[in-house]
């Protein structure tokens, strides 16, 4: 029973990550996807790419292979190239639907089954908090570079600031 709350929550989790990357994403105007803070930061358009490049590294063929693959160029990840909006939302869509396709595969004895990131032993379990807490972290750096950007017109995602108490009487706390 734990292993399948386990699988179903960390599938609630990916997919509230990916929603909030998406939203903040696309409060960000076409032009400004690209920008940085300064040349040793990272704009929304690299950390996407990287966040889809690392997923498609550690997901594929995820039971059979190292996770980090021979194919990947990760330091093109953190190349600054220009893209649409179409190709960049395509690239974080290809990442996402490579982790939940291993996710909707997973049974609970898999949990338990080992894989190998970098040469590492990782369970099935570890491997995916792993993932799980790196996503978050760079969903975190997209919507804060988001916020930087919007300014005043930013549309909160979560409670707004000076709202907790009306938040919390709506719940019944």
């Amino acid at each position: 029973m734990f292993e399948e709350d386990y699988i179903a929550s960390v599938k609630k989790e990916f997919n509230r990550y990916k929603s909030l990357g998406e939203k903040a994403i696309s409060q960000v105007p076409d032009e400004k996807i690209y920008w940085q803070y300064n040349s040793e930061t990272n704009s929304i358009s690299i950390i996407v790419k990287h966040i889809s490049g690392n997923m498609l590294s550690r997901f594929t063929d995820f039971f059979s292979s190292d996770g980090e693959k021979s194919w990947r160029n990760r330091d093109a990840e953190f190349e600054n190239e220009k893209m649409s909006r179409k190709e960049l939302m395509a690239s974080w869509d290809r990442g996402w639907n490579c982790l939940f396709q291993v996710l909707e595969e997973l049974t609970a004895e898999g949990l338990s089954r080992t894989v190998f990131i970098r040469n590492e032993k990782h369970t099935v379990t570890e491997a995916i908090n792993r993932q799980l807490t790196h996503y978050a972290y760079h969903v975190g750096q997209i919507i804060q570079i988001a916020k930087m950007i919007c300014g005043t017109d930013w549309k909160t995602l979560t409670i707004a600031r000076g709202a907790s108490g009306e938040f919390n009487i709506k719940k019944g706390l």
